[in-house]
């Protein structure tokens, strides 16, 4: 069964603890992915606060340089993926897919030469925002102010929409989510968002957004972080089984993936505390009597679809 997980922050957190990608002691690391038949990593590029205020490109090239070292030193066991052809290649040939995308707009710093230039260099999807203001839109946390895409980030929508890329409307603000819902001529995805029916948390989707993202052919990505799976900010499997649920029941079985968010969280539900978890949700699942074409496709299959019809 192939996995794909929409987004971690392992890159990021790695830079910081001076480890490497091979083994660590993170979420993620190459020693578990290995373990699994067929495995697709989206690695994002994070912008945090202080560096969204100065320097927002050279940190995003800092993060892009120390993905493309762990990268040739652990050349055997993973390749970057620019496609899906890219992907089918890495799979074939017993790799990790790692596909590079931004979290952040802040990266672009108000140039589409930007953007292009972080296209070559192998960025294929972007998280328009985190949850504060940029020069594209409102982040989900500035909601209040009522912005939405600014004429740069419909710019950048467009753009992204030419070159082909992945729009993120995760962390972005209600306006800015139905603005990008109403321009983008590609499917959109939300990579690592929940349902705000179950947990209130302003980082997560209305079921009209969710069932919006259906209509536009999209896949939400399931987020891990407890804070985001239940009101209480304590979870466990049945928590994240929870959302699954619900969210298919909602929107149907095409529209749902996995966003796990780790390393980019500071906890993770009891019974997934790393990505060598995964097979624990997805039994848990079948033992539900989901379909195991269904679970296929929470597991990878969905986003794989949407990246062979963007990418």
């Amino acid at each position: 069964m192939l996995i794909l997980d929409a987004h971690c922050d392992t890159i990021t957190t790695i830079m910081k603890s001076g480890e490497g990608l091979q083994k660590n002691n993170c979420h993620i690391d190459l020693t578990r992915l290995k373990e699994f038949d067929s495995y697709v990593q989206f690695f994002a590029a994070f912008i945090s606060p202080e560096h969204a205020r100065m320097g927002a490109l050279r940190r995003t090239l800092d993060i892009i340089d120390k993905l493309y070292q762990e990268i040739n030193i652990n050349k055997n066991d993973i390749m970057l993926c620019r496609n899906y052809m890219d992907i089918t290649n890495a799979i074939t040939n017993g790799k990790i897919a790692a596909v590079l995308t931004i979290e952040g707009g802040e990266a672009l710093e108000g140039s589409l030469p930007s953007l292009r230039m972080l296209y070559e260099l192998g960025v294929r999807g972007i998280t328009l925002t985190w949850n504060y203001r940029n020069q594209l839109a409102d982040g989900v946390l500035d909601g209040i102010s009522g912005g939405g895409l600014t004429p740069f980030g419909r710019e950048v929508v467009g753009e992204m929409n030419r070159l082909r890329m992945l729009v993120d409307v995760s962390h972005l603000s209600e306006v800015g989510f139905w603005d990008v819902i109403n321009l983008s001529k590609s499917p959109v995805i939300a990579s690592h968002s929940n349902s705000k029916k179950l947990c209130s948390h302003a980082r997560n989707l209305t079921d009209r957004q969710l069932l919006a993202l259906k209509q536009i052919g999209g896949v939400t990505g399931l987020n891990l972080y407890p804070l985001f799976l239940t009101d209480s900010g304590k979870a466990n499997i049945k928590d994240a089984v929870s959302h699954i649920e619900y969210i298919v029941s909602l929107t149907g079985e095409d529209t749902l993936g996995l966003g796990s968010d780790f390393d980019g969280i500071d906890c993770a539900p009891d019974g997934l505390e790393g990505v060598q978890f995964y097979p624990v949700l997805l039994n848990e699942l079948l033992k539900l009597n989901y379909s195991e074409a269904l679970v296929k496709k929470i597991a990878g299959d969905n986003f794989l679809r949407v990246i062979k019809e963007v990418l």
